[in-house]
């Protein structure tokens, strides 16, 4: 049993009075004529870049020449030649601090807020959140509306304990003098490249 399965557990052993689930089928979730319009106009909005890739585009080349400073990218991405950190061999996660650029792949976008769903299919997901600058591969093909389509595409990857998560931009706050920061806790920024279908 996972250490979820075992927390989830305990809760449910300490339940006193129980609920029936709401009824969502009535719901009327917002749509949009082009998903991926939307989706591209969002990320931009929350500070993150888009950028289609062309099929004959060198996934490799496009990343170095958007971050031509960087030394240390970390992937586990078997397109990803460019990597010299690698989030499956390296002995802890803190051995993926000073990461330039994390390059990683996400599963479907969401049009309504611009979250990438990123299941962990790496040991290390650290990798996610230490690096400097976050890359995320996406297929053009996979924009769902709404958080509501979204849910119900959700899977996880057993082998790293059901882990994944939402990433919609680079990290900010606002907290302090309610002055934004970017990249106060995780990446400064965030990119996705749309990959052909």
């Amino acid at each position: 049993m996972s250490n979820k399965e075992d927390i989830l557990k305990r809760y449910r052993a300490n339940v006193r009075e129980k609920f029936d689930m709401p009824d969502l089928s009535d719901i009327k979730a917002i749509t949009y004529a082009n998903p991926l319009v939307q989706f591209i106009k969002m990320t931009e909005s929350v500070g993150g870049h888009v950028i289609e890739v062309k099929e004959e585009q060198d996934i490799n080349q496009l990343v170095k020449e958007m971050y031509p400073d960087a030394k240390e990218f970390a992937s586990n991405l078997p397109e990803i030649t460019i990597a010299t950190r690698n989030p499956d061999t390296v002995g802890r996660a803190r051995d993926l601090n000073g990461t330039d650029v994390g390059i990683i792949r996400g599963k479907f976008g969401v049009a309504e807020n611009a979250c990438v769903w990123v299941p962990q299919t790496m040991k290390e997901k650290a990798v996610m959140f230490i690096s400097e600058n976050l890359v995320i591969l996406l297929p053009k093909s996979q924009i769902v509306n709404n958080m509501h389509e979204a849910y119900k595409r959700i899977e996880f990857d057993e082998t790293y304990d059901g882990y994944g998560v939402f990433i919609s931009g680079p990290s900010k706050t606002a907290d302090i003098a309610q002055v934004l920061v970017m990249g106060a806790q995780a990446a400064r920024s965030a990119t996705i490249l749309l990959l052909p279908e």
